[in-house]
């Protein structure tokens, strides 16, 4: 084959490459040039039958074309799919700002998300920044630097989801958000004033019980702190977040290994006809528990109880949720039903807010 013969091979089979107008096409001419019975294949085979100055030439010229072809058939297959790509994405092009599940009205804020945002407003009013630690804690931020000894029922396989090992320091997920009180406490000197909200895991489910649930609890540490400032605080907070102006509130003693004194949190309520109702009525309901920072847990923290002293509480966050806005199971807050939501949940931009007096 001459060289003009050549060269019209090659010209002609780019030509045909440019042309394809899809992956397919492209194959095809592919394996028309370049296949097992492709016309270069074919002729490459013929090389053999030359005497070696003319299997020489015609090799060096086949080689040419190959190379060619080639070139332009990788070209060709990066201009199809990236066409390809583009009509794809055109195709499958997604408006991001049209309202989800068909219409405006469907999306809610959910109930703890609500509920988590009215806390933090109420105890930014204040004075209460907010501390966030990991859901994974240490044995020792979680339990032993809280006074909890080791033979204490929380520190069971049954009630805790124990991880693996970080050396030889045992690992869990979080029982409380009380870890982010000694993380801060270690970490910060007085005078602290903090709300530590966050999820929270414990083995155990039933229809006011899930493994995973969401709390918060607060701490002020300074040198002056008392029980009745704890209880003021408390009792202008949930007066505030209940929006009852008379809501009584009581400490009933109890016993925590991280305060001393502990007491079991109450407020005010009926219960005439078996529905509860928060008030002044005579009746009482726990919500929580709090009591004055013990000593041990501030010298493990690295201070001095002699110097200082401070005040802690804390509650579920669903709980709260529950109470003012008559949820009755727990455990419909991790259902993703869209008509709970629909129900218990709040419209973006029209929500109620203690910041803006509703």
């Amino acid at each position: 084959m001459s060289n003009d013969e050549m060269k019209k091979l090659q010209g002609d089979l780019i030509k045909a490459i440019e042309g394809a107008e899809g992956s397919a096409a492209l194959e095809a001419v592919r394996v028309e040039a370049l296949g097992k019975k492709g016309k270069l294949t074919e002729m490459m085979k013929t090389l053999g039958s030359l005497d070696p100055d003319a299997r020489k030439a015609m090799g060096a010229a086949l080689n040419e074309v190959k190379v060619a072809v080639t070139a332009a058939l990788e070209a060709k297959g990066k201009i199809l799919a990236a066409a390809a790509q583009t009509a794809r994405l055109e195709k499958e092009r997604i408006d991001i700002t049209l309202p989800a599940r068909g219409g405006e009205s469907e999306g809610r804020i959910h109930p703890i998300t609500q509920t988590y945002e009215e806390i933090v407003t109420i105890f930014a009013a204040m004075g209460f920044s907010v501390a966030k630690g990991p859901d994974i804690e240490t044995d020792w931020n979680n339990f032993t630097a809280l006074n909890i000894p080791p033979e204490h029922p929380a520190r069971q396989m049954q009630d805790t989801f124990y991880m693996p090992a970080v050396g030889e320091m045992p690992t869990v997920l979080r029982t409380h958000t009380s870890p982010v009180q000694i993380r801060t406490m270690m970490g910060q000197k007085p005078p602290i004033r903090i709300i530590a909200p966050g999820r929270t895991y414990r083995c155990d489910s039933d229809m006011t019980h899930t493994p995973m649930f969401s709390q918060f609890e607060g701490l002020v540490i300074d040198e002056k702190t008392h029980m009745g400032h704890l209880k003021g605080c408390l009792l202008d907070f949930l007066r505030a977040f209940f929006g009852i102006d008379d809501l009584p509130l009581r400490f009933r003693p109890s016993y925590f290994p991280f305060t001393e004194p502990s007491a079991e949190i109450d407020i005010g309520c009926s219960r005439k006809g078996g529905e509860l109702k928060l008030g002044n009525y005579g009746d009482w309901l726990e919500i929580g528990g709090c009591g004055m920072v013990n000593a041990n847990v501030l010298r493990n923290c690295g201070l001095d109880p002699d110097q200082v002293q401070g005040f802690a509480f804390g509650t579920g966050i669903e709980r709260l949720a529950m109470l003012k806005y008559g949820i009755p199971d727990l455990r419909t807050f991790f259902e993703a039903d869209m008509r709970w939501l629909k129900h218990y949940g709040f419209v973006p931009l029209d929500i109620p807010n203690p910041a803006m007096g509703a």
